[in-house]
């Protein structure tokens, strides 16, 4: 007989005379099947034709976690792990700095582009970073946090399809020459548009993992 517990813990098999053993991981077809489909590098910010040239180095870093390294659960989104967004430090902001922006996008997700996941602007350049959960609408910073992910404000921590593999996840900041021009709650295509060839001073970039398996 087959029986299953829903309480976080994996299934049990309840044997005849045997007790009761860990079921077999349950497949998650859907994954699976989409493994093969990744939204790929070309349109991550950083390689936009206004972006790409400028030199890459601002050095972002957190204490979370390294470079390429797993993100931790509790920066994962809604419903997966507590949804905060991670610590983030950085430094080499080039003189005539006017602001930053900051941009985290999924280039593994299963679809046609990078999947937006945090879109800030208006970083004052005398910044060095922002702390632990400090990227939410609720907290009042002065920064701007446009719409990434089905519309929502602010960070959306990782929440990747389960069975599709690792995830990355690109933190890339950008040095801007000055403010830009935005709407309020503005997109990721609003802030591409805004940008001009003389825009970005420097660039510098954070990957993290995340995997659902």
């Amino acid at each position: 007989m087959r029986t299953t517990l829903d309480s976080g813990l994996p299934p049990l098999i309840l044997e005849r005379g045997h007790g009761m053993r860990p079921a077999a991981p349950k497949r998650h077809w859907l994954g699976r099947l989409l493994r093969g489909l990744r939204a790929g590098d070309a349109r991550l910010v950083v390689n936009h034709p206004l972006v790409k040239d400028a030199p890459a180095s601002l050095c972002l870093s957190s204490p979370a976690f390294a470079e390429g390294a797993a993100i931790p659960r509790h920066h994962a989104g809604g419903g997966v792990g507590e949804n905060l967004s991670p610590t983030l430090t950085w430094t080499g902001v080039p003189a005539g700095t006017a602001a930053l922006a900051l941009v985290m996008q999924d280039p593994d997700a299963p679809l046609p582009r990078p999947v937006t996941h945090l879109l800030a602007t208006a970083i004052a350049p005398k910044r060095k970073g922002f702390e632990e959960g400090e990227l939410c609408p609720q907290v009042g910073n002065g920064v701007i946090l446009g719409r990434g992910l089905f519309g929502r404000v602010g960070y959306a921590g990782p929440r990747p399809v389960r069975g599709h593999g690792p995830h990355r996840y690109v933190f890339q900041l950008l040095a801007l020459e000055h403010p830009l021009a935005l709407p309020d709650l503005p997109s990721l295509a609003d802030l591409l548009a805004a940008l001009t060839p003389q825009t970005v001073l420097a660039w510098g970039t954070l990957t993290g993992t995340y995997e659902r398996v």
